[in-house]
């Protein structure tokens, strides 16, 4: 119960962040005009209606589902567009914390890595933004948590509406189902391992595939939604247009002024700048209001390191033929969250989509603060290097606030957070 004290007052305290002025930037940031055209589309006609959208649209329904819900409760407005993202970003703090209780079974660890989700520009920003990416960073770690739990068919069932949000979700089922192939094959005779694999391939196969599908139910009852007339076939028109949206993932390398390569999203070398402007309303010759998909730098370069170091322990663990499941998790999230970004070198790509490896080095961070507390070092002096590097996060956080929540500041001021020309 203590343990679940702090993580819960620290998720109201970022939800009360999330819902002050979240409409208070007017019109759409950044690609909203997809993902909100397309919640209201689902609203009225029950599907994505082929020439409503401003371009082809490319993502399965979910996403855009649970922003209609916000719109439907609060109305076709920048909050109601921006709701469903500041709720599932506050989820995603619990269902962290309750990872690293499940990990650490520390009170401590468990409210730091809560308060760290909490000081995260990156999920802040992704939070009061109707994009689909927090939808499927949230059901991926739903189903990463479900899946260490031994909770295989609820595992199957997140992990179908993650991809039902994204396709890269596709690259976690993947790795998740070759651990689960490999654990069984390693721990059992050939010849009694039949049932366990095809119950496997059944929950991390069968059942995701099943949920993917039924999220286009809609699109399957209407003969409105796009691609729907490329044949008779209701079914084979549905795989036509996956076609057309596989060709149009895999052919996107349009130049864009904020694409990063994914050597550079960890260390927030190219941040992509979703909203800005120059009013003239702060009191000062000129001014500045932005909204910057930013990971808290301090955080996030803490963060890098941490990685490297978790990998290292995970990589010793296989060596030693021993288990570290904390270490397993972030592995995971590395290898398939962040590397197969690298095959795409040709792609446009964007830092904010790093917000799916987010959670995972959030766990590096909680792993590294363990190993600290627990090195040997006198408790005084762990626990002050511990606690100064928090309190560091935190003033990262709060000076670089007024460009996670589109604030009017002086220019000079922005300028002064301006810390690298890629920033600009």
């Amino acid at each position: 119960m203590a343990a679940a004290i702090a993580p819960i007052l620290i998720a109201i305290a970022s939800l009360v962040l999330r819902l002050v002025n979240l409409g208070s930037t007017k019109g759409f940031i950044f690609d909203e005009v997809y993902y909100v055209d397309g919640a209201r589309d689902l609203l009225k006609f029950g599907v994505e209606v082929s020439g409503s959208s401003p371009e082809f649209v490319v993502h399965p329904p979910v996403g855009k589902w649970l922003i209609a819900g916000g719109i439907a409760i609060f109305g076709d407005n920048e909050f109601g567009w921006r709701f469903a993202t500041a709720l599932i970003g506050t989820l995603l703090i619990l269902i962290f914390a309750r990872l690293v209780h499940v990990l650490f079974y520390s009170p401590l660890l468990t409210a730091l890595g809560a308060a760290l989700m909490a000081l995260d520009g990156l999920l802040l920003v992704h939070s009061r933004t109707a994009l689909l990416d927090l939808f499927l960073t949230f059901f991926i770690f739903i189903a990463v948590l479900l899946w260490h739990r031994d909770r295989h068919w609820w595992a199957g069932l997140a992990f179908g509406l993650a991809l039902g949000c994204k396709w890269s979700a596709i690259y976690f089922i993947a790795v998740i189902a070759l651990v689960a192939l490999y654990r069984i094959l390693v721990n059992m005779d050939i010849r009694d391992s039949i049932k366990p694999v095809a119950r496997k391939f059944a929950q991390y196969g069968l059942l995701p595939i099943s949920v993917y599908v039924f999220t286009w139910i809609g699109w399957f009852l209407s003969d409105k939604g796009w691609g729907r007339q490329s044949s008779s076939n209701p079914f084979v028109a549905w795989l036509n247009y996956h076609s057309e949206m596989l060709n149009f993932h895999t052919g996107l390398t349009e130049k864009h002024p904020y694409q990063a390569n994914p050597w550079s999203w960890l260390v927030m070398g190219r941040p992509t700048s979703f909203f800005y402007d120059a009013p003239s309303d702060c009191g000062a010759k000129s001014c500045a209001r932005e909204v910057l998909a930013l990971g808290t730098p301090i955080l996030w370069w803490i963060g890098t390191v941490s990685i490297a170091v978790v990998i290292g322990f995970w990589i010793k663990s296989l060596v030693n033929r021993t288990t570290d499941s904390a270490a397993l998790i972030v592995a995971i999230g590395v290898i398939a969250g962040y590397l197969p970004w690298f095959a795409m070198q040709q792609r446009t790509m964007f830092t904010f989509y790093a917000i799916i490896i987010q959670p995972f080095m959030m766990l590096a961070v909680v792993y590294c603060a363990n190993l600290l507390l627990d090195s040997g070092l006198k408790p005084a002096l762990s626990q002050s290097i511990v606690g100064s590097l928090f309190v560091l996060i935190f003033i990262c956080f709060i000076y670089f606030l007024p460009l996670y929540t589109g604030q009017t500041i002086t220019y000079d001021q922005w300028k002064l957070r301006m810390w690298f020309a890629s920033w600009i």
